[in-house]
Parts: C-alpha cells; sequence; structure tokens
C-alpha cells in the first residue's frame, strides 16, 4: 500500500442516494457562537447567538458537510449587519452548493435608555432574531424580530375604579420581513411608542412617578397594543410583511391575554 492510498478517507456523505427524497432543510441547529452585531446607528455590539443554519439537499445527495457551517463562522470575523449576514447567507449556499438554504441567529441585544426625569442610563435587554433565508423559488428573504417589554394599563379597570388601575407587564413581538434596511432599534421603538409605557432598567423616584403616571394616562388592550403597532409596520415602505403579538402577564389573573395580527403590505 503507498501513502496516498493508506490516508485515503472515503467522503461517504457525498454518495448518491437513491430514495428519490430531497431534504428541504438540514444542517446545524442550536450552535452558540459568539457575534458582533452592527446596528443601522453604527454601534457595534458583542452578545453570544444561538444559530440555526441548513441548506436544501437534492434527491440524489446522500448528506451535507456539517463541518462546513462552523468553517464559515470561524472564517467570519467582522461585525454583522443586516447585510453582512446576507454575505454570509450566499457564501452558505457556494460552500455548501446548494440552491436554497436558511440562516437563523437569536441573540440578546442590549439598547442604552436614559430614565425619563433624572436621565441616569441604564441597558434594558431585547431578545432579537433575525433570519435570511432563500426558498425553493429562487427569493431571498430577511426577517428582524425582537421581544420587547412595555407596560400596558387596563382601560376597563380604570373606567370602573373610583382610584388607580391594575397594569402588568407585557412581551411584544414584532417581526419584520423587509424589502428595504430597518434597525433593530426603530423596530424596538416602534413598540414602546404605542405602549401603555416604556420600561426601563434604572429608574430613581421622580422617573417612578412619571411612568406610573404615564402608563395612567395612556390606557391600552391587548387589542389596542398590537393593532397600533401594526398600523405603524404597514404604512412603513421597508416592510413586506409583518406580525405583531403581545402577551400581557396580568396582574389579577393567573393567565396571560393574548392577542396576534399580520399582513402584507402591498408592492411598492
Amino acid at each position: 500500500m503507498n501513502a496516498p492510498e493508506k490516508f485515503f478517507l472515503p467522503d461517504v456523505q457525498s454518495s448518491a442516494d437513491h430514495r428519490a427524497l430531497a431534504i428541504q432543510q438540514v444542517g446545524v441547529r442550536g450552535l452558540r457562537y459568539p457575534m458582533a452585531v452592527r446596528d443601522l446607528d453604527g454601534g457595534v455590539q458583542h452578545t453570544v447567538a444561538r444559530l440555526e443554519m441548513t441548506v436544501g439537499l437534492p434527491a440524489e445527495v446522500k448528506g451535507t458537510h456539517m463541518s462546513r457551517f462552523v468553517e464559515l463562522l470561524e472564517a467570519e470575523r467582522d461585525a454583522l449587519d443586516l447585510d453582512g449576514l446576507r454575505g454570509l447567507f450566499a457564501d452558505m449556499l457556494v460552500r455548501l452548493e446548494a440552491e436554497s438554504g436558511r440562516i437563523e441567529a437569536r441573540f440578546p441585544w442590549f439598547m442604552k435608555k436614559a430614565a425619563p426625569v433624572s436621565g441616569v442610563e441604564s441597558l434594558l435587554d431585547i431578545d432579537a432574531r433575525v433570519v435570511v433565508e432563500k426558498t425553493a423559488g429562487g427569493e431571498i428573504r430577511s426577517t428582524l424580530e425582537a421581544v420587547v417589554p412595555v407596560t400596558s394599563l387596563c382601560p376597563c379597570s380604570k373606567k370602573i375604579s373610583a382610584y388607580g388601575a391594575h397594569n402588568q407587564r407585557s412581551h411584544i413581538t414584532l417581526s419584520a420581513t423587509l424589502r428595504g434596511d430597518l434597525g433593530l432599534r426603530e423596530l424596538v421603538r416602534m413598540a414602546e411608542e404605542e405602549a401603555s409605557c416604556e420600561v426601563f432598567g434604572l429608574l430613581k423616584r421622580p422617573d417612578e412617578k412619571w411612568v406610573t403616571e404615564r402608563a395612567y394616562d395612556n390606557p391600552k388592550f391587548v387589542e389596542d397594543l398590537v393593532r397600533d403597532i401594526a398600523l405603524r409596520l404597514r404604512a412603513d415602505a421597508r416592510v413586506a410583511s409583518w406580525r405583531v403579538q403581545s402577551e400581557n402577564f396580568e396582574s389579577i389573573h393567573n393567565h396571560s391575554a393574548y392577542a396576534l395580527v399580520e399582513g402584507e403590505n402591498a408592492p411598492e
């Protein structure tokens, strides 16, 4: 046996498959990896992403090359904005010799906020998700999602009570499939501006007074929250389709109030 024959390792996954079944998504899931994220304002934030990277596999191919997904990440060292993630996606299709695929990145993203009266600054954590995908039909889609904590105050409680009104913390999930550039901060601010009141990581007593009165003056049902945000997304030319969900963690019930509205914007 000569040296080349001795060290030859067969590539089983590249062999032919005879079951005549294409696979829509195959790859890696639950991969945690450090990522530098750049928003539209140019700021860079270092975080840890949970990644899912998949490609479509033709019926005649036995398997994909799993190691190549991680190799792509190892080669990527620049901060990623949405365009950078699209570039990584394009590289993945070439490297995996695929016609379709999908990259999903979930990560905590922190937004610096100033308290409304004292001006003290603190960080608010947001659960973010970015998806870039190419369907078998050839369409490339980019989706941006954020889970935004806010305060909602019940209009009914305010109307029927002699004093006070019950309020709760709500999680608003905004998901926008894009046809233009939309930043995470902009998406988060849509939810905060339409809520009874936004929330902060740090408040002094004058700030606490302000947010309490702000919520009382701006009551919203769960239905109001999703409708008001949906109107903004529907009017945004950068958005192709959208989904808004709100879960209100009720303070007077042992269950949540929930609403969802979704739609598509007319082509430009």
